[in-house]
């Protein structure tokens, strides 16, 4: 049975995203402008997630070009990187972000601008789409910029959460490469 949900996770993210955009203004009414934008961050990943991942798309557009053929990632590990490592990052961000500090919720909105920055980066090295780019331009950058100046209106923009939350999202993302080159190096 987990298998089965290794390979079909998107398809219950993309309903489970869509469900949290129709919830949406009754679960933060009364919540502050910057942790409502928070809180978008999950829905929105969700959605770029289908884009990125129905019929498995990224993952073998990723083992086509960085692999060069190689399955440098696996489908276990797509699902480690998404599920916990999107969804619990995005909900423990929006948590600290409650109960801590607004200023944790750069955590989420890193994660986005960096996901658009390296779905970029992608497209401009191997000059073309990859799974997960017009959803990363056309929602994770207007979300990820305006939830930027949310968190610092509201007070919670002071340098050093703005480099806990960058670096937070770099070090997810530096970690999957990290796990690809251990396993172009092993020869997958």
């Amino acid at each position: 049975m987990f298998k089965r949900i290794i390979d079909h996770w998107v398809y219950g993210g993309v309903l489970a995203g869509v469900l949290l955009l129709l919830l949406a203004p009754l679960l933060t009414a009364a919540w502050s402008t910057a942790l409502t934008a928070t809180f978008l961050h999950l829905p929105f990943y969700m959605l770029h997630q289908y884009e990125e991942h129905d019929d498995d798309r990224f993952r073998r557009f990723f083992n086509q070009t960085i692999g060069k053929s190689q399955e440098v990632l696996s489908r276990e590990a797509v699902f480690v990187t998404n599920v916990p490592g999107v969804w619990g990052v995005v909900a423990i961000s929006l948590y600290l972000a409650s109960e801590v500090h607004i200023g944790l919720s750069l955590i989420a909105v890193y994660l986005v601008l960096v996901n658009a920055f390296v779905h970029l980066v992608h497209a401009f090295i191997f000059r073309c789409y990859n799974p997960g780019l017009a959803t990363a331009l056309a929602m994770f950058v207007p979300l990820g910029v305006y939830t930027l100046r949310a968190v610092q209106l509201a007070g919670g923009g002071t340098a050093a959460l703005h480099a806990l939350g960058a670096g937070i999202a770099v070090a997810i993302h530096a970690a999957i490469l990290a796990h690809v080159h251990r396993r172009l190096r092993r020869g997958a």
